[in-house]
């Protein structure tokens, strides 16, 4: 029988026996904190500071060395032991060259990370992140995260720069769609069980992957929504806001985290001693390590907090930095600033135990070709993956509207007219951040309706969305003047029953770079949705978006909307069941969507103001005077094709601190269908040292009911749910007055409330 290649090369490395004798920190019986202390014995400085240096891919590794420029110096480093990561070389036999490179052509065979944006799938595409959130199902989340896991690391991935955990409130921000919205106890619950699935619960797994936590901190609070902007905070935001999610990774067990590229209180992230030194590593005992964003490091310099790239180089070691994601600045400048004792060696020290200690976890020392098998990389793709994905993508579809119960589709003798140019793209619903994915495999919405042949279905374009090239790292150029297809889709629509029109981003819309500062349907559409609605009003609306969308015409006039989001591979198949009702969707918003721009940031929780309402009859009170300060769809709002009510909200009305609040509440499916209804709690701590929100999500629960079923879904408050951190970091639960609500979004007004002793 022919022995795997990957049995082979280890192998070929050196036998356990042998490993064991000549470098016992190879020894598989030894506790990991003493095999790292064995190998740093033996390292020099230089090869230290090598295991913090990270290189993107640079070379086609499967040819010849490359000669001249970076690339050859970058080449020369790899063979030194000057690298201690690579990210972006992907497939088995690619990373089996590298890996053997540093294993076999290097003084101490210290083998490389692998680290690759696992971001919503690797080949085969779940939902983006977002999306994912709007299910609230936490065993989904966790089980897309596996998937994304077992395909990246039969690829040779050993690491992923994901979860992205970041709180952002301004759908303006691109990188909403790679977070779980605006709240952090949603989040935190989304950031812990993104990282159980890719991590899984033995990291030397082979199907198993180092997750991380990104980007720390505060970066979706950037100014205006625009990418890479600088933020500013006050610490009651930072500490109840902000900092959750990544603490809630970090319990989880997530072995690394990523800084971010913006200012906090006007220190670069990654040169903040106090989120990285004192927070994270010192409060949290967080014992991974932090990578930087990509040359993170280096744009210190442009911030303006570092001369150069040598004092940058100080300035982000001394914080707590511990990788260098292609800056190039540790490899050049750390050994001299030791040597010059403006670094301590400890400093390194502390940062490369952290490293090792990683690589030891994911079991690369014992086996550094682990992930590198053709017989797994072949399993890429399965149907079982399929499934996955299309499962995720079913959970993530929120019902908007319905009026007149337009939808479920009828499933035969009518005549749907489908329109817009994003109903037959089988790229664009793959959404952005999907770099190792092949382009044009997602099942267009056309596709997955066309499965369905009871009724006639006739497609028109309308108008092209966007012009000329699409590509990750383009410019999107929108179609703002060819009609030429208008006539043709009035028509269709004219002779329909019903007409979808599949309207909203395309995929590269959103995502890092790109920001906005409108937020509403982008080139022809909103004319098209128009001049379709004049001769046939029987519309429904499929939304495809990366973001929060403003569409307050769309909200007044079509009757139906569904918001399919940028839903991966299967997104036809998933968008079709919705439609024609053999899924009952059950999602629930992960973000507010405003009326306008004008209203971001726009979230639930804010805070009561001291002029909440118009008391006074007078324009003296915090509103607009041009439109209403609500959002247009609220943060947790979801329908479905059937209906719930709520009852009997109980509360226990005196409780001692320390003790446990028991919260009940009775939920009826009143409607003709089974569905599924994401019961939300929300708390108001009436008053308190620091001020409150109106709201805080403290507590949901899945229910899924027959018709006329009922059940009691009952919640338990303790102390980590009724306290706040104060602007030093301390957490505290004060006594006092707690509202609290129960329903089926944040827009819920069946109340109790209880005193807290």
């Amino acid at each position: 029988m022919k022995k795997p290649l990957a049995a082979v090369a280890l192998a070929t490395f050196l036998s356990p026996m042998m490993n064991a004798q000549t470098k016992p920190h190879l020894d598989p019986k030894k506790p990991i904190e003493e095999r790292i202390t064995l190998l740093m014995q033996q390292m020099t400085l230089e090869e230290k500071i090598g295991q913090m240096n990270q290189y993107n891919g640079f070379w086609d590794v499967t040819g010849p060395a490359p000669q001249g420029g970076s690339a050859e110096k970058k080449y020369e480093h790899l063979r030194k032991g000057w690298v201690g990561s690579m990210l972006n070389v992907r497939g088995v036999e690619n990373v089996r060259a590298v890996q053997k490179i540093a294993v076999e052509q290097t003084r101490l065979g210290i083998p490389l990370i692998i680290g690759f944006d696992v971001i919503h799938g690797y080949k085969t595409l779940s939902p983006i992140p977002l999306a994912e959130a709007a299910s609230w199902d936490l065993d989904a989340i966790r089980r897309s995260a596996s998937v994304a896991a077992d395909e990246a690391s039969a690829a040779g991935i050993d690491w992923t720069f994901g979860p992205m955990v970041d709180i952002s409130r301004d759908a303006r921000w691109g990188r909403v769609m790679e977070g779980a919205g605006e709240d952090p106890y949603l989040g935190s619950k989304v950031a812990a069980a993104r990282v159980k699935g890719f991590q899984g619960t033995d990291l030397t797994s082979p199907s198993s992957i180092a997750a991380c936590a990104k980007h720390f901190a505060a970066y979706g609070f950037a100014e205006g929504g625009r990418d890479y902007n600088t933020v500013d905070i006050g610490n009651a935001t930072l500490y109840n806001v902000v900092l959750p999610p990544f603490e809630a990774a970090r319990n989880a067990g997530v072995r690394t985290m990523m800084n971010a590229f913006n200012l906090l209180n006007g220190i670069p992230a990654t040169g903040n001693h106090l989120l990285q030194r004192d927070i994270l590593k010192g409060k949290w005992k967080f014992d991974g390590f932090v990578v930087s964003d990509w040359a993170s490091i280096g744009e210190m310099v442009t911030h303006g907090y570092a001369a150069n790239l040598a004092e940058a180089a100080e300035k982000a070691a001394e914080a707590g930095s511990d990788m260098d994601m292609e800056a190039s600045a540790y490899v050049t400048h750390l050994a001299q600033l030791v040597r010059e004792g403006k670094v301590q060696e400890s400093v390194i020290d502390d940062a490369v135990r952290r490293i090792l200690r990683v690589k030891f976890e994911l079991g690369l020392f014992d086996n550094p070709y682990r992930r590198c098998d053709e017989a797994r990389e072949k399993t890429i793709g399965s149907k079982a993956h399929h499934e996955a994905v299309l499962d995720m993508a079913r959970k993530s579809i929120v019902l908007l509207r319905n009026e007149g119960q337009l939808l479920p589709l009828p499933k035969q003798g009518k005549k749907i007219a489908l329109i817009g140019a994003l109903a037959a793209d089988d790229n664009s619903p793959l959404g952005s951040w999907r770099i190792a994915s092949d382009d044009h495999t997602a099942v267009s919405v056309l596709a997955g309706m066309k499965r369905y042949d009871g009724n006639k279905l006739v497609y028109e374009k309308g108008a092209d969305l966007v012009k000329g090239e699409t590509a990750f790292t383009k410019e999107l150029v929108f179609n703002t003047t060819d009609r030429s297809g208008f006539p043709s889709a009035l028509k269709a629509a004219k002779e329909a029953d019903v007409v979808v029109m599949v309207l909203g981003e395309h995929g590269f819309q959103s995502g890092e770079g790109r920001s906005r500062t409108e937020l509403g349907l982008p080139g022809l559409q909103q004319e098209l949705l128009e001049e379709v609605y004049k001769v046939n009003p029987n519309i429904v609306l499929v939304l495809n978006n990366g973001r929060p969308l403003a569409l307050p015409w769309a909200a007044e006039h079509i009757p139906a909307i569904v918001e399919a989001w940028h839903l991966g591979t299967e997104t036809g198949n998933a968008v079709a069941e919705v439609l024609y009702g053999d899924y009952n969707p059950g999602g629930k918003l992960p973000m507010s969507f405003p009326r306008n721009v004008g209203q971001v940031p726009m979230y639930y929780g804010q805070f009561n103001t001291g002029r909440p309402v118009n008391t006074d009859q007078n324009v003296f009170w915090s509103h607009y005077t041009d439109t209403e300060k609500t959002p247009l769809f609220v943060f947790g709002h979801g329908l479905s094709y059937t209906q719930f009510s709520y009852q009997k909200l109980e509360v226990g009305r005196q409780q001692k601190k320390g003790q446990p609040v028991n919260v009940s509440v009775t939920v009826t499916n009143t409607g003709k269908r089974a569905g599924r209804e994401v019961v939300q709690l929300y708390i108001r701590d009436v008053a308190a040292s620091l001020t409150r929100p109106v709201k805080e999500l403290k507590g949901f629960e899945l229910v899924d009911l027959q018709p006329g079923e009922s059940k009691t879904v009952r919640f338990v408050l303790t102390d980590k749910e009724l306290g706040f951190y104060d602007n030093n970091g301390n957490y505290l639960v004060e006594p006092g007055v707690f509202n609290v609500f129960v329903g089926g979004s944040s827009a819920t007004s069946l109340e109790s409330a209880f005193t807290l002793e």
